[in-house]
């Protein structure tokens, strides 16, 4: 699996476009699977911190006992209103890794943006499988996708 680091190494450009499109809203929507194996979607806030992308989550909530039940997931970013001003959104898909030791999770929590909540909380490290950045070009839909095996490719639909 992929750190953010390997993206940035493999393809600053694109990692670049796909922070500016997370870091454009603070709400971005988290795919988890439930106990029956239906899609849930919920409400997330992503940091980018030490080279890795990481996800909060209340303690014992829906999202943060889906990861621990099967951590698979999808983190797609805001889109905003579209039009002239839109610059693309950025969705990943990975394995959520449930950070343990109170130590790095609170290394981590001070060193986001945003505000730790009070009590305990869950926090969870994606190792990432899959990074995908879309956008309008010209005219054009340009899609770029970036694996860890594949690298990143570039796709364009009229």
């Amino acid at each position: 699996m992929a750190t953010w680091s390997d993206v940035e190494a493999s393809a600053p450009q694109f990692a670049r476009r796909v922070k500016e499109s997370f870091d454009a809203y603070t709400n971005k929507t988290l795919a988890t699977l439930r106990r029956d194996g239906s899609p849930r979607i919920s409400g997330i806030e992503v940091e980018f911190v030490d080279g890795q992308l990481w996800l909060g989550a209340m303690w014992r909530s829906r999202k943060a006992l889906d990861l621990q039940r099967d951590p698979r997931c999808a983190v797609h970013s805001g889109t905003g209103n579209g039009g002239e001003s839109w610059t693309g959104d950025a969705k990943f898909s990975g394995t959520a890794v449930e950070v343990t030791d109170p130590v790095r999770h609170r290394e981590i929590s001070d060193a986001s943006a945003g505000e730790a909540p009070p009590g305990p909380s869950h926090l969870f490290c994606l190792d990432i499988d899959e990074v995908v950045h879309t956008r309008v070009e010209d005219n054009r839909l340009v899609i770029e996708l970036w694996t860890e095996g594949g690298g990143l490719r570039r796709m364009e639909r009229q």
